[in-house]
C-alpha cells in the first residue's frame, strides 16, 4: 500500500466534494482528512502515470504563504520517502 501525505496550506481545508471524487477512483482505498493534511491511501503503483486533483476551499485569509509538501512512500516501509513542495 502506497500513502500520499499531503500538507495542505495555512488557511486553506479540502473541499468535500474534493474527497467525495477521490473516493470515486478505484486506485483510492481510501481518504483520511486531519486538520491540516490529507492522506490518501492508494492500493498499489504501478509504472503509469496518475493525476489527483485536490479542491481547496480557503477558509482563513492568509499572507505569506509557505509551499505545502506532499510525501509519498510505502506504508509497510516508510524509510523509502519521497518529499516534494507545492504552493
Amino acid at each position: 500500500m502506497v500513502i500520499l501525505e499531503v500538507s495542505l496550506l495555512s488557511g486553506f481545508v479540502l473541499a468535500s466534494r474534493s474527497r467525495m471524487l477521490l473516493e470515486q477512483r478505484t486506485i483510492i482505498k481510501k481518504t483520511e482528512v486531519e486538520a491540516n493534511v490529507v492522506y490518501i491511501y492508494l492500493e498499489k503503483l504501478n509504472d503509469e502515470s496518475q493525476t489527483f486533483i485536490l479542491q481547496l476551499e480557503q477558509v482563513i485569509q492568509m499572507s505569506n504563504l509557505k509551499p505545502a509538501s506532499i510525501k509519498i512512500y510505502d506504508y509497510y516501509q516508510p524509510g523509502g520517502l519521497q518529499i516534494f513542495s507545492c504552493s
